[in-house]
């Protein structure tokens, strides 16, 4: 792929991450993830959910948790909002991005969000300026955008209508979700070239699950699409809790690993990302599926000090 210094990763853990867990994270808890995520080059953060606690209960203490985080030069906290409601809390709460979501599935939609996808996208309608509005840029991710978990495959042409649409609202990024994991990098390719031709100018991210293997392969994909922004999570942390075997992201330490080996250099420092997992793995009382976890760097830096 050649030298590139113009791929950003955001940071998911503390938010997607979090959200599918059996064990609950404390604000305190959370705060330290947040700021190992930012000692390890993080620079943009999903950091916090304004859903409703309720629902989801790891995302409780949203307020508590963004009057805390660490406030450095170049690092930005977005917070994941699903109503009127949530955009006012995190505006009052000082994000620095907004996060919406509509699902390109009808039946995946109403279980994620109560609402079918022409009822999301309405949502995205009347969010997105308000934010705008308010000088936070909004990132719409389109979830289910290669495959849903209750209709199968997603046809081409129900993703350009969804992304025209989130396109006619204004939003700073549009986000293409493999929500439960099921695309190749074939499927990269043509979609990404899709949200192109139906969303001229706007950027594109992409948001991977490692569900079957392939998020890494994914990933590079992407890059090679000329996507430059990419979600992951520490240690492969994720899952959706209304998608049926909608397991972890791609690992961060993995995909600045494939990047590095690539030679694309993306900030991170792969020994403090290692550190992190490990910690999340102890917190979490559970393995995570990272695969530098297991097989470390390659070469072995921490062994060559001596």
């Amino acid at each position: 792929m050649g030298a590139d210094h113009g791929i950003t990763l955001v940071e998911v853990a503390p938010r997607d991450g979090l959200q599918n867990e059996a064990v609950h994270l404390t604000v305190p808890q959370k705060l330290e993830l947040v700021a190992r995520c930012v000692d390890a080059g993080a620079r943009r953060i999903e950091a916090v959910s304004f859903a409703n606690p309720a629902r989801v209960p790891a995302m409780a203490g949203a307020e508590e948790l963004m009057a805390q985080v660490p406030r450095r030069p170049g690092v930005r906290y977005a917070g994941l909002v699903m109503n009127d409601r949530g955009l006012d809390r995190a505006l009052a709460c000082g994000v620095d991005e907004i996060d919406v979501v509509a699902v390109v599935t009808d039946t995946f939609s109403r279980r994620n969000q109560n609402t079918d996808t022409a009822g999301a996208l309405a949502l995205v309608a009347r969010l997105v300026p308000r934010a705008r509005a308010a000088g936070v840029p909004v990132t719409v991710t389109l979830g289910a955008s290669f495959g849903c978990p209750f209709e199968g495959e997603v046809p081409l042409d129900r993703l350009r209508a969804c992304l025209a649409a989130v396109a006619d609202a204004g939003p700073a990024e549009i986000a293409l979700a493999d929500t439960i994991g099921v695309a190749v990098p074939r499927d990269v390719h043509e979609r990404v070239a899709l949200a192109r031709e139906a969303a001229p100018g706007t950027p594109l991210r992409i948001h991977l699950h490692d569900t079957r293997n392939t998020a890494g392969a994914n990933a590079l994909a992407a890059v090679e699409a000329g996507v430059t922004v990419l979600d992951s999570s520490i240690g492969g942390a994720g899952g959706c809790p209304f998608a049926p075997a909608a397991t972890g992201n791609v690992a961060t330490e993995d995909l600045v690993y494939a990047l590095r080996r690539s030679g694309i250099d993306v900030g991170h420092d792969l020994e403090l990302l290692r550190y992190c997992a490990r910690w999340l793995e102890t917190v979490l009382e559970r393995p995570l599926p990272s695969a530098l976890l297991a097989a470390g760097d390659f070469p072995d830096r921490s062994r060559q000090a001596g």
